[in-house]
């Protein structure tokens, strides 16, 4: 379900005063935070921003494809093991 238009996007104002830090000063340090639901703005593109996953921070580095998203899209909070192989179910069957 998307936001309203009228309320505008969602950042969190401590990290948008990260960013115009970051951006005034032209750090190329990782901008660490937890703001998952954060909107990336056009301001952001060019820094790398560590999107916290729950257990660590994904250094994201922004481009100008990824306005419009939220920053947790890009680090995954699960890791794929993978499926269970043919070769056991039909050893099993026989």
């Amino acid at each position: 379900m998307s936001r309203s238009i009228k309320k505008g996007p969602f950042v969190e104002e401590k990290l948008m005063i990260r960013v115009r830090r970051a951006q005034r000063a032209s750090s190329r340090n990782v901008i660490r935070t937890w703001s998952r639901a954060s909107m990336i703005m056009p301001e952001m593109v060019g820094l790398t921003i560590g999107v916290h996953d729950g257990r660590r921070h994904i250094p994201v580095l922004i481009g100008e494809n990824m306005v419009g998203h939220r920053l947790g899209e890009f680090a995954p909070t699960r890791t794929f093991r993978g499926h269970v192989g043919r070769s056991d179910r039909t050893t099993s069957i026989r």
